[in-house]
């Protein structure tokens, strides 16, 4: 399986998402530059966090509008499993492939610290490995995390069992404690924590790793040769 990681200017977990593909999952991961404009020859791809365009004017949006970004809008139409963490989960939602927007934290500081997630739903190819509720410890970093959506979208959420991770602790304000989203096919997610931060017990947890395994499963399931 190939990953694409996109490399926005100022991103700087790029390295860690690379790492967390190509040392401790063992799959082929390339760095693919803004200025690409497709990503077919990638089976997957990652959107890492940091600060892209230094976080200035509203986190993502200039991110949405660079080449790449038909790239990533033609892999998530394809089905192909997209993921954006941290700043890129503020690219998918300026792009439109999720639903809602995101403001500061609450308490209006930067946070930084590793917390306590619940699965909320562990039937996407995001998920898989984990058990339902099961509960995992994955670290923040930012400052523009706090998850935003009306009534309307939060109710069609739920209906379609879109929410992915919640907080155990209100962390940073986010409705309903929402820590990681998924488009209604369910192979688009974002989510504010790093699991590329979480994935060898050196790190302090290697919950996060359970999803790149999620992810590779079900590629390997979907691809698998019936004879």
């Amino acid at each position: 399986m190939k990953f694409a990681v996109v490399v926005f200017p100022g991103s700087n977990c790029d390295i860690d998402m690379y790492h967390a593909v190509r040392d401790e999952l063992g799959e082929e991961a390339a760095y693919v530059d803004y200025r690409e404009t497709s990503l077919k020859e990638y089976d997957a791809v990652l959107l890492p966090g940091g600060f892209s365009f230094g976080d200035y004017l509203r986190s993502g949006a200039i991110a949405a509008r660079l080449p790449i970004a038909e790239g990533i809008r033609e892999a998530a139409a394809e089905g192909k499993p997209v993921l954006g963490v941290c700043n890129g989960f503020q690219v998918l939602l300026e792009l439109g492939l999720l639903p809602g927007a995101m403001r500061r934290n609450r308490q209006l500081t930067f946070i930084c610290k590793p917390v306590t997630l619940e699965v909320a739903n562990s039937r996407t190819m995001f998920t898989g490995t984990y058990g339902s509720g099961e509960q995992v410890t994955i670290p923040v970093a930012h400052g523009e995390g706090n998850y935003f959506c009306d009534e309307e979208t939060l109710e069609e959420l739920r209906e379609n069992d879109q929410i992915a991770f919640t907080y155990t602790d209100d962390v940073n304000g986010s409705v309903e404690r929402i820590a990681g989203i998924t488009n209604r096919a369910g192979n688009v997610l974002g989510m504010m924590p790093h699991p590329e931060r979480a994935v060898d017990e050196l790190l302090g947890s290697a919950d996060g790793l359970k999803m790149f395994q999620s992810i590779l499963t079900h590629w390997r399931e979907t691809h698998a040769v019936k004879n």
